[in-house]
């Protein structure tokens, strides 16, 4: 498997390193908007795949060389201070749109996978697919968010996370839809305390960011599992950002066969339906205003 990393930023660095120990990444191509930090991550990671005896070769290239990659993940980020109280993930829109509008002429009608990390991960999935013409493009963010989902609420309920089942789809942001009419613990339904639940996963990447930065580990083990799944490494169902009939990407249950994805949206109640609606027009909108201005 040869795999190209766009962004040698804190989530390209757990991507590179998460791909070393995974065993199955034999060549990883590492680009980057400063030549310097490109060469830097990739000497970096030479010395972890010499120390841990990882088969993976690390090589500095271009994004217009990584035509031949199986798989593509786009994790750059222009250098914006982000202030917003709310809708942080959003504000980053008019700052990073430009440089995946530039990554996609240079990819154009790629045809390997692209994993789009960065956000808003949503429209600058659909950016990038609708700009470079691939068709394998999915975004990350679901996955985490329900990853944060079981977590918070297995502590909650005091279970066990794996007895936990539920998904959080929509947008990976503020209007992010909790799936609590079909969440089960040890297969039973359960009370979900849904404004609580929604307080944590808006909290928990505050809390990162104040302690050490940046996301990066979480969002590079949703990178992971999206490869892994869309690439046939291993059959299995993980939540993703994909084209939905409307033209709009959302985060939504996908099953993977060999590669091959199956969409399987939970059943909704009423107000999720409503709220699951709100987002994709939220999410289109914001796509139609930034074509606009770009």
């Amino acid at each position: 498997m040869r795999i190209g990393l766009i962004g040698a930023g804190a989530v390209g660095q757990s991507v590179g390193a998460l791909l070393a120990a995974s065993g199955w990444c034999n060549e990883l191509f590492v680009a980057s908007g400063s030549q310097a930090s490109a060469r830097g991550l990739v000497t970096d990671l030479e010395d972890l795949t010499q120390v841990t005896g990882a088969p993976m070769r690390v090589t500095v290239t271009t994004p217009q060389a990584m035509g031949a990659c199986d798989a593509i993940v786009l994790s750059p980020r222009a250098p914006f201070t982000n202030r917003a109280p709310r809708d942080v993930r959003m504000a980053g829109l008019i700052a990073n749109a430009p440089l995946i509008v530039h990554l996609a002429r240079q990819l154009t009608h790629y045809t390997g996978v692209a994993v789009m990390v960065t956000n808003p991960v949503d429209v600058l999935a659909r950016l990038f697919a609708e700009r470079s013409g691939c068709q394998r493009v999915v975004g990350i963010g679901a996955a985490t968010d329900t990853a944060r989902y079981h977590l918070t609420l297995a502590r909650h309920l005091r279970v066990p996370v794996k007895a936990v089942r539920g998904h959080v789809i929509g947008e990976h942001g503020d209007a992010a839809v909790i799936c609590a009419s079909t969440t089960t613990v040890h297969g039973e339904p359960v009370t979900v305390p849904v404004q609580q639940v929604r307080d944590e996963l808006a909290a928990r990447p505050r809390r990162i960011s104040d302690g050490i930065g940046r996301t990066r580990l979480g969002p590079a083990g949703a990178a992971l599992d999206a490869l892994t799944h869309s690439l046939g490494i291993a059959d299995g169902m993980t939540e993703v950002s994909v084209r939905q009939e409307t033209g709009v990407w959302l985060g939504m249950p996908v099953h993977y066969t060999d590669g091959t994805p199956a969409l399987c949206p939970p059943p909704l109640d009423d107000s999720e339906s409503a709220q699951l609606d709100a987002a994709t027009k939220k999410l289109h909108t914001a796509y139609t205003r930034l074509t606009e201005e770009i």
